[in-house]
């Protein structure tokens, strides 16, 4: 028996939708070469992360492993799966491997931060491999709603793995490749080991529809429409994008791309070919000249983004240009769960205007970028692996993901991130757990999880803040009395007075009468003090504020 192992550790993204990173290792135990397989990013919310700016996975054990990780392989350009290349790139310090359009967006991620863009190395797609360590890598070209995504054939001493990335089946997905049963049926003839799946829709019962099929909706809808159109849609959904700016020509409309993600997408698609007769656009400043009723606006913020062009666009201008009533808006996009209040305060300020609002209820204008049920099936019989392991789900979706490879016959091994397996031999086992977390991006400083820091910002968020000063003398003697500054805060309490008076009195009864022992001790005094604010405030106005007491001493 082989004294070295095959390895799966999921870092992220299984077990919730999005931050992907997903470990592969061969070798001896504990001493495997290793690989990565993409590295994303989530993003943050109000109420669990407020400030943050992103989310990405704790990667402290692959950074404690750096110098056997041999590559990072990224399979689309989707921030969940590339945000996060950049940020970790000068701890993991691995080349990166892409296809050409993903590698152009990973090199300009690169260059924001100041790093090399010759570390990200453009792979060409399948049967062309990359060899790092003991793997060879092929990029199997796969459809989804991102141009040149691609599943990864990861080829080890103890064989086969076949890692889906994010995809579809797609007969004709507008822009980009096709979903090519008779590749997958090549790759997945000399065996599969194990199928590492994409989960995301294995709850939709019906086959998955062909992007292909929303064009003519959308021409319809536009072509009927009698003020400016503005549509959202992820920008990266290059395919869509195209579908609405021939629907805008179509109708006598100019095409305006706003927003710095759209049009970033666009310039990379066409700097490496992917997209080909895209319609003629103009910019903003030439729309303004133009009668709303001949303009077609393409936007940013599909999702709620505050910053972003739609958002802009429903509180009042961006970049000079304002919709009015009889205007349509049009979301071509899904909204991701967490996002929906967000996105429904944009749609409420649109309606507001006068504006028309259609959206994805009627199913016409989005289709989904990832594989259903029905489709799962068909790729579990196509690829026929010893094992399927879902990824890219939460909890709910990997557990019924290993029901639907035990309903086909097949083994299911639910494995969620910190789950180390070892799929040698023909039995997959789970031989160790990795501690597993979050990375938060606070402005430009990294932190992490159990560092408290959001966790104080959110007790601050609910139940505001209290500064307490006092000063003392040489004789350790309060000199005057304490004051207090309050932030978000009610200035009025029960009593009728104000919060700060009341505060500042029963701080300086407690200080007339305190022990002399108790004024000698900093810790003592500020255990003291912050208990009275949080009593008091808890009386006046119903909550215990977070407080910090400054103890300043004449010497």
């Amino acid at each position: 028996m082989s004294s070295e192992r095959l390895i799966y550790l999921p870092l992220g993204g299984a077990g919730e939708i999005g931050m992907n990173a997903y470990v592969y290792g061969y070798g001896k135990p504990g001493q495997e070469r290793l690989i990565l397989v993409d590295l994303g990013v989530t993003f943050p919310d109000m109420d669990t992360t407020p400030g943050v700016d992103l989310i990405y996975a704790d990667i402290s054990w692959l950074k404690e492993r750096a110098d056997r990780l041999d590559g990072v392989f990224i399979t689309h350009a989707h921030e969940d799966h590339i945000g996060a290349v950049a940020h970790c790139y000068e701890a993991l310090g691995a080349p990166v491997y892409a296809r050409a359009f993903t590698a152009n967006i990973a090199r300009r991620k690169m260059e924001e931060h100041a790093h090399s863009t010759e570390a990200v190395t453009t792979a060409s797609a399948w049967p062309e491999q990359v060899t790092v360590g003991p793997f060879t890598v092929g990029f199997l070209p796969v459809s989804h709603s991102i141009p040149e995504s691609a599943a990864l054939v990861i080829d080890t001493p103890e064989g086969r793995v076949v890692h889906s990335g994010d995809f579809k089946l797609d007969a004709a997905p507008v822009v980009g490749e096709a979903f090519d049963p008779d590749l997958w049926a090549e790759v997945a003839k000399p065996g599969v080991k194990a199928l590492v799946c994409d989960s995301t829709n294995v709850f939709s019962t019906h086959p998955g529809r062909s992007e292909s099929e929303v064009g003519p909706e959308i021409v319809k809808l536009v072509e009927s429409a009698e003020g400016m159109v503005v549509a959202t849609t992820f920008a990266s959904n290059v395919a869509r994008v195209k579908t609405l700016a021939e629907a805008g020509a179509r109708a006598g409309r100019s095409v305006v791309l706003l927003g710095r993600a759209m049009r970033r997408m666009i310039e990379a698609s066409t700097e490496t070919g992917i997209l080909v007769d895209f319609p003629k656009v103009i910019s903003a400043e030439e729309a303004l000249d133009l009668p709303r009723q001949n303009l077609m606006l393409i936007v940013t913020g599909s999702q709620g983004e505050r910053r972003a062009a739609s958002a802009q666009l429903a509180r009042g201008k961006y970049r000079g240009l304002e919709l009015a009533e009889g205007d349509l808006f049009l979301f071509s996009s899904k909204t991701i769960p967490g996002n929906e209040r967000g996105v429904i305060f944009i749609m409420n300020q649109l309606s507001e205007k006068g504006v028309d609002v259609v959206d994805d209820s009627s199913g016409l204008y989005h289709v989904s970028g990832h594989a259903n049920r029905p489709d799962l099936e068909k790729v579990h019989a196509l690829i026929s692996p010893q094992v399927v392991i879902p990824m890219h789900g939460e909890h709910r979706h990997l557990r019924e993901h290993v029901k639907l490879a035990e309903q086909g016959g097949r083994t299911g091994v639910l494995a969620v991130n910190g789950t180390m397996l070892d799929l040698s031999g023909n039995a997959p086992a789970v031989v160790d757990y990795v501690e597993t977390g979050r990375t938060y991006l606070d402005g430009t400083v990294k932190i992490g999880a159990l560092d408290g820091v959001v966790r104080d910002r959110i007790r601050m968020a609910l139940n505001g803040h209290v500064t307490v000063t006092v000063v003392l003398d040489e004789e350790d003697e309060p000199l005057g009395e304490p004051w207090c500054d309050t932030m978000g805060l009610p200035e009025i309490g029960t009593s009728r007075a104000a919060l700060v008076e009341v505060l500042e009195e029963d701080l300086n009864q407690f200080l007339m009468r305190a022990a002399a022992k108790t004024l000698r001790d900093d810790d003592k005094l500020e255990g003291e003090m912050r208990r009275i604010v949080r009593q008091t405030a808890r009386t006046e106005i119903g909550k215990k504020p977070e407080v910090t007491v400054v103890v300043s001493r004449m010497r």
